[in-house]
């Protein structure tokens, strides 16, 4: 096996060079087709498609150029080239948290016919240098939990694991049948904000808030919060997971679940703490396929792997991908 080393300055490997937005847009959505055909969903489908569609617009292509680093989009990063021929891509999305701008790599990707040479490695330490030379040190990226050969390259080049999230896909039925439990659903009362705020801390941390398309205080009760999302014209929907009134646990708040229509992505957030009852969060989960079936054909929910993986599953919900989030520590 070959590998390259690409020099610490200006000076750089001949074949790897900054993605012209211009000129190289089609040939990276085939290469990014061709390496994630096996695992691609049609969120992904849809990606590759929008990027041969904006390969023809000049009017998107000339706004592009002028936002490429500040737009939460992947307008700018490096690919590899052999014999006039894009074989390797490495893209990074600028994001701000708080003011501060922080950078994703993404679509790391090596045609399958020149893997194992080292392009891999090489386009993410360009990347990386890329982040830093715009004085960014918060670098991130995420890479399928499977892709055991790429989690050991990130290690090897300072990344750490920060996190492990399943994206879960169900179809909505209003005929879903409910869980034999005798845990009460109920719409989401004020009273149980002081719990579920940690719960969905927790569970939807600080560090990856930049990714999301969603703020955790939009779900907080009062007058104000929901004059606002009245203004904004954003219907959210709050149910929650209650024992009955009598036995052991009586009246407690086991688990929540939101529904937030952000018009891509996932839409429903979940709030539970470790001692909360699984079969809560199958019941909130199979309440929302339900009432959800008027509007939509079917719902995406992300969450942590761990002690609700089954619960999930039980609720009809399919697992569409894992990723390891990971993040640049030198």
């Amino acid at each position: 096996m070959s590998s390259i080393t690409i020099p610490t300055r200006s000076e750089h490997h001949p074949r790897l060079r900054p993605l012209n937005i211009l000129r190289d847009l089609p040939a990276v959505a085939d290469l990014i087709e061709t390496c994630f055909a096996d695992t691609m969903d049609s969120e992904g489908r849809r990606y590759v498609q929008d990027m041969r569609r904006s390969s023809g617009d000049s009017a998107f292509l000339k706004w592009a150029n002028r936002v490429a680093d500040s737009a939460s989009l992947p307008l700018t990063g490096y690919i590899w080239e052999e014999n006039g021929r894009i074989v390797g891509n490495a893209s990074l999305v600028p994001f701000r948290q708080d003011k501060q701008r922080l950078y994703l790599i993404a679509n790391v990707a090596v045609h399958p016919d020149h893997r194992r040479k080292g392009i891999a490695r090489a386009l993410t330490q360009r990347a990386m240098q890329h982040a830093r030379e715009k004085n960014v040190q918060n670098i991130w990226l995420h890479v399928r939990s499977d892709n055991l050969e790429a989690i050991r390259l990130y290690e090897t080049l300072g990344f750490i694991e920060y996190a492990r999230r399943t994206t879960w896909k169900a179809v909505t039925d209003l005929h879903a049948k409910p869980p034999d439990t005798d845990i009460a659903i109920t719409s989401r009362h004020p009273q149980h904000w002081a719990t579920q705020l940690p719960w969905l801390t927790r569970l939807y941390p600080y560090p990856l808030a930049w990714h999301r398309n969603w703020n955790i205080h939009s779900l907080k009760p009062g007058l104000i919060n929901w004059l606002y999302l009245l203004f904004v014209d954003l219907n959210i929907k709050q149910w929650s997971a209650i024992r009955p009134s009598t036995g052991s646990g009586a009246g407690r708040l086991e688990a929540t679940l939101s529904w937030i229509p952000t018009g891509r992505g996932e839409g429903l957030f979940a709030g539970a703490g470790a001692g909360s009852d699984p079969e809560a969060l199958t019941a909130l989960l199979i309440q929302a396929r339900r009432e959800l079936s008027y509007q939509y054909p079917h719902v995406l929910f992300e969450f942590p792997v761990g002690q609700f993986d089954n619960a999930i599953h039980a609720a009809g919900f399919k697992p569409l991908r894992t990723l390891t989030w990971m993040q640049a520590t030198s």
